[in-house]
């Protein structure tokens, strides 16, 4: 099997967010459970995908953090169609399909570029009870009264689910600093993967951002598909995003390991439509013996 180590949402390498690809043979069966889940954590990296050829524009894809398979993980699908394309598996401006627990999914290959589609974008909760408000940002770090806009925190998937939570500007998303312990258990209450922080930058609208995954083994994030997709639709339920609108999420700053994420969101026979992308660097190309 082929394995690489692609920085995703990045031009540069030792920026954006790393992931591992392992490249299955078109007819082999993927390793079981076990394996995946510790070549995951042997690779040490915050997601590792799995993918082989299932037929001549589909793939099919799983996910596994050091501790569990998740839905679907965007930097690690950007890294994995980035990858394909350096073994020649995928070609520059074509269209693909990548199978996932979250459905199939199109992808769109550039020539600079990958762009993914999101799962459904679905909300399934909004924190507007004041002791709960108070108890989520305190685990955050923060003191809710200071660093409060005139939005809410929703609970938000778009194939892996979490928090928005937004935040008045970018010194309080420098702040934050969480009590891991107790979000993981907060998350475990909300069922969410964990919190994305956000504040809007007054001056050029771009987004920065902020995520956080404990009960999956991710103390911090360096670039999130998923929850920038979500983030992407909890933007148009405020009201600030609108069909065709495009977005730019800056992630990883308080890492040094910078990333660019755009999202573009329509709207098509009444059903809302995001897809999320950006650049990749490979570091490293080879082999796994497992």
């Amino acid at each position: 099997m082929k394995l690489y180590i692609v920085d995703a949402f990045s031009e540069a390498l030792f920026g954006g967010n790393p992931a591992g690809v392992v490249i299955l043979d078109e007819n082999q069966p993927f390793p079981d459970d076990e394996i995946m889940i510790k070549t995951a954590a042997e690779l040490r990296y915050s997601e590792t995908a799995f993918v082989k050829k299932t037929g001549e524009e589909n793939f099919h894809t799983r996910y596994f953090t050091p501790v569990a398979e998740v839905n679907l993980c965007g930097h690690a699908t950007i890294g994995t169609f980035s990858a394909l394309k350096a073994e020649g598996l995928v070609k520059e401006n074509k269209t693909y399909y990548n199978s996932t627990l979250a459905g199939e999914l199109r992808i769109e290959v550039g020539t600079n570029n990958i762009l993914m589609e999101m799962g459904e974008a679905e909300e399934f909760g909004t924190i507007n009870n004041l002791n709960e408000l108070e108890s989520l940002y305190n685990i955050m770090g923060l003191n809710y009264n200071k660093v409060k806009t005139d939005m809410f925190p929703k609970m938000i998937s778009t194939g892996f689910p979490d928090i928005m939570m937004p935040v008045k500007d970018e010194d309080a998303l420098r702040e934050i600093s969480p009590d891991f312990s107790s979000l993981s258990k907060l998350s475990e209450e909300y069922k969410v993967g964990g919190v994305h922080a956000f504040t809007i930058n007054s001056k050029d609208g771009n987004v920065h951002c902020r995520n956080f995954a404990p009960l999956y083994g991710i103390d911090e994030e360096a670039a999130t598909g998923t929850a920038n997709g979500a983030l992407t639709y909890y933007l148009y339920l405020q009201g600030l995003k609108k069909d065709g609108s495009e977005t730019l999420f800056i992630q990883g700053e308080a890492m040094n390991r910078p990333s660019k994420i755009n999202s573009k969101i329509s709207l098509k026979e009444n059903k809302i439509n995001i897809m999320v992308g950006g650049s990749a660097a490979i570091l490293v190309k080879g082999e796994i013996n497992i």
